[in-house]
């Protein structure tokens, strides 16, 4: 751990880093429950997001140089179409919410803290910017999956500890490639969302 260095960039300086974190989100979500098979095109297109967004973030993790994991965020209003949907149609209303997109690590840094310090430094750089608001969205997947490994653990307490709730009227439908399949399928995705001032208040 002690040679894995944080550090968080914004806006434009994203660019220098999409093709290592476009590498690493194909690499990281072909794993359960994800199973994407993605392609470096998609996912350079996808991640210009983070590049044209004046507040955008991406907090890197490197190590020697190299990168080993990468969290992202943005104000919700600059995310993809079909994440901004589920908040017009069910509030609260998408500019009062921060965005967090992904949150990667490559497994033998796990356990370590970094994922803590990936929410950490999101949350703080949310607030920097006024929002009180941040949400992330998760795949929701059959619990009896054929691919779910017998010794997968679930995120959810991990989350639920950071202060976050899911939200049953804020689901969006995103089509990928499963490994193995040939053509794109839709899949849930469950938002989970936290409040800082609330979370603030029951302190």
């Amino acid at each position: 751990m002690s040679a894995v260095e944080i550090r968080p960039v914004s806006g434009i300086a994203v660019e220098p880093w999409l093709d290592e974190l476009a590498e690493l989100r194909i690499r990281i979500f072909r794993d359960y429950p994800y199973l994407y098979d993605g392609s470096a095109e998609y996912e350079r297109d996808y991640l210009d997001r983070y590049a044209r967004s004046k507040q955008s973030v991406v907090v890197l993790a490197m190590e020697y140089n190299r990168l080993i994991g990468a969290a992202t965020g943005l104000p919700l209003s600059d995310a993809d179409p079909e994440f901004v949907a589920p908040f017009e149609r069910h509030g609260p209303p998408p500019e009062q919410v921060f965005y967090f997109g992904e949150s990667v690590l490559l497994p033998a840094y796990r356990g370590e803290g970094v994922g803590h310090r990936f929410f950490d430094l999101r949350e703080l750089y949310a607030q920097d910017f006024g929002y009180s608001l941040t949400a992330f969205c998760a795949v929701v997947r059959d619990p009896a999956h054929p691919r779910r490994p017998a010794d997968y653990r679930s995120l959810e307490p991990f989350w639920r500890g950071r202060g976050y709730r899911p939200e049953p009227a804020l689901t969006a439908r995103f089509p990928w490639k499963d490994l193995g399949d040939s053509e794109e399928t839709e899949k849930t995705m469950q938002f989970w969302m936290r409040d800082a001032d609330q979370a603030e208040a029951e302190m």
